[in-house]
């Protein structure tokens, strides 16, 4: 019930927030409604007797407060559409804007890679637009509430027995709170099998996947396992709702046993001339006005559940975004330069919900100025080394100092101000080209030169001069005339946009050139080299390399090779070969490849 409450609040107060003067109006036109219903009983009631009389006049004007009751009574809901349908955009925008601030406002990535979390976004996703219409769910409620009430004392007045008829709506409601309970364990328990047809129907219709689809005919394959997929889901979901349906007859029925009796008793009290004829016309007509107020009760009362229960996944979220916030308080600068560098001390580091440690006791020192590079196999942990470095996760055990302060001590943003990166699965930006690589460094994007630089920088001229109209073309097919890239050169937009920021005190690379031939990497790893040379001067930048490529990697200061969550090795190329350890070993095997 509390969960209820919370739920009818928070879509009230979040309507009242976005549009009060659509709400009031949504909520008077309504009312007018619902309170119109009953009064056509009452309306009705007097209009007999009086005709019974002969009082032609009294019979004549209730008639007409018959007509105009039950013309509000049509009408109002219908006017109240009208404001309903734009306060459900605005509520459901902000809701929408909502879940991508708890999605992207936390500072890690813990909370987006925990199947929980995922599966409530996906339900919500779904649900974005049954919250836009929880508004006039909840006003309905509301004026419905007020409708069974008026109803209740117009009862009350006649025969206060006649209060018991209420009662019978009960076992409706609680049938209909179950049915909603039980469909709401089916959608949670189905939420991977959903998300998997998505992922299979994306497949499907996705122009990069089609090659692949049709080159191993897997047409049938992805039709068939989506279909297993949708049947898994839709078979849980069907149960639970034959579940409910059964529950909400069982609680119609008991509903009718009550509103026969009632019926009956007024009648044979009319009978025997205790009761007018129009105090019969009254019961009957507000009995079956009761009916189809439990009726609409119960069907509001499971919109009501399952809006709670939604918002209940909004606040699941909130309180899991702030849980995820790091309890030891930024209370330090960023520093300007580096003078030291960056140090692991001891980290371990495994992954949210699981129990295996990817990086065990990892004792390093990155200096000031130095060029690093991270070699191993995959799944090593040279990823997480990068993550750990920017921040998206904080260590289990052990502590990242940057110039001795531990780098929990920094201010998440204000340390990624002063990174830039380029990453092996990077965004495709579908923009324009020059907002593609400006949103590098937001505060450059209106500068014309620092765009132009960046991309000179990482030697992208070439896939700017190919677009009609340069820079300003956009990029992607999700425009008209948007013009499509290839992989590598959507890597040169994403290695231009890492450039834009000029001074970072880290530069982080992590398998940025995987689309680009070993001698474009080459390259382009010298020119990052001279402009990490000039940095360094600076500000005593870091540069982090994670390759597969020896022959790039073999310019870096300090080579880190990881092996089993561990640095099994650390030092320079000359240094490396002559132990003769895993590092000669690889490079070994790689450069037997070209000869």
């Amino acid at each position: 019930m509390r969960d209820l409450w919370r739920g009818v609040t928070g879509v009230l107060a979040s309507s009242w927030r976005v549009s009060p003067g659509r709400l009031l109006v949504s909520a008077l036109l309504m009312l007018l409604g619902n309170v119109s219903a009953p009064l056509i009983a009452v309306f009705l009631a007097v209009t007999a007797d009086a005709a019974l009389r002969g009082d032609t006049t009294l019979a004549a004007r209730t008639a007409a407060a018959v007509a105009l009751a039950a013309l509000l009574s049509l009408t109002m809901e219908h006017f109240a559409h009208i404001f309903f349908f734009e306060l459900a955009d605005l509520h459901h925008l902000r809701v929408e804007r909502e879940l991508g601030e708890l999605a992207q406002g936390v500072p890690g990535l813990e909370q987006l890679e925990r199947q929980d979390y995922v599966d409530r976004m996906e339900l919500l996703r779904k649900e974005t637009w049954e919250l836009g219409a929880g508004v006039q769910r909840v006003l309905t409620a509301i004026t419905l509430s007020v409708q069974i009430a008026l109803t209740a004392v117009l009862l009350a007045r006649l025969e206060p027995w006649l209060l018991v008829l209420p009662l019978f709506a009960v076992p409706p409601l609680i049938a209909g709170r179950l049915a909603e309970a039980r469909l709401e364990r089916a959608e949670l328990a189905t939420a991977e099998s959903r998300r998997l047809g998505w992922h299979l129907l994306e497949l499907a219709v996705s122009a990069a996947a089609a090659k692949e689809i049709r080159l191993f005919g897997l047409r049938r394959v992805l039709r068939e396992r989506q279909a297993a997929t949708r049947s898994h889901e839709d078979a849980a979901l069907r149960r639970a709702e034959v579940f409910g349906l059964g529950l909400r007859l069982l609680g119609q029925l008991v509903f009718a046993v009550g509103y026969v009796a009632a019926v009956v008793v007024v009648v044979r009290s009319a009978i025997a001339g205790e009761r007018t004829v129009g105090d019969v016309v009254l019961v009957i007509t507000l009995a079956v006005q009761i009916n189809a107020q439990a009726a609409g009760a119960v069907t509001v009362a499971g919109q009501l559940q399952r809006n709670a229960r939604t918002m209940g996944w909004v606040r699941w979220l909130r309180r899991e975004s702030t849980r995820a916030a790091d309890p030891v308080v930024a209370d330090r600068p960023v520093p300007p330069t580096l003078t030291e560098g960056i140090r692991f001390e001891q980290v371990v580091f495994r992954y949210p919900g699981t129990d295996r440690d990817v990086l065990r006791d990892v004792s390093v020192h990155l200096p000031a100025g130095s060029t690093v590079a991270i070699v191993g196999d995959n799944g090593a942990g040279k990823s997480t080394l990068v993550k750990l470095l920017a921040r998206f996760y904080r260590p289990t055990a052990g502590r990242i100092t940057v110039d001795g302060v531990d780098l929990r001590r920094l201010d998440p943003s204000a340390w990624r101000g002063r990174i830039t990166a380029g990453f092996q699965d990077f965004v495709r930006l579908e923009a324009p080209a020059r907002e593609s690589v400006g949103v590098g460094d937001l505060t450059r994007l209106d500068d014309p030169a620092a765009v132009p630089a960046a991309v000179e920088r990482a030697d992208a001229q070439a896939v700017v001069d190919r677009l009609p109209e340069g820079l300003d073309s956009h990029l992607g097919k999700s425009y008209e005339n948007g013009e499509e890239l290839s992989g590598g050169q959507w890597q040169r937009i994403a290695l231009s946009r890492a450039m834009m920021r000029r001074e970072p005190l880290l530069l982080l690379l992590d398998e940025p050139t995987a689309a680009l031939d070993p001698l474009t990497e080459h390259a382009l790893f010298e020119r990052y080299a001279t402009l990490a040379g000039r940095v360094r001067h600076r500000t005593g930048g870091i540069t982090v390399l994670v390759s597969h490529r020896f022959s790039t990697v073999r310019m870096a200061d300090l080579i880190l090779v990881v092996a089993d969550g561990r640095i099994a090795e650390a030092g320079g190329h000359q240094e490396l070969m002559a132990r003769g350890g895993i590092y000669a070993e690889m490079f070994g095997l790689q450069a037997s490849t070209y000869r």
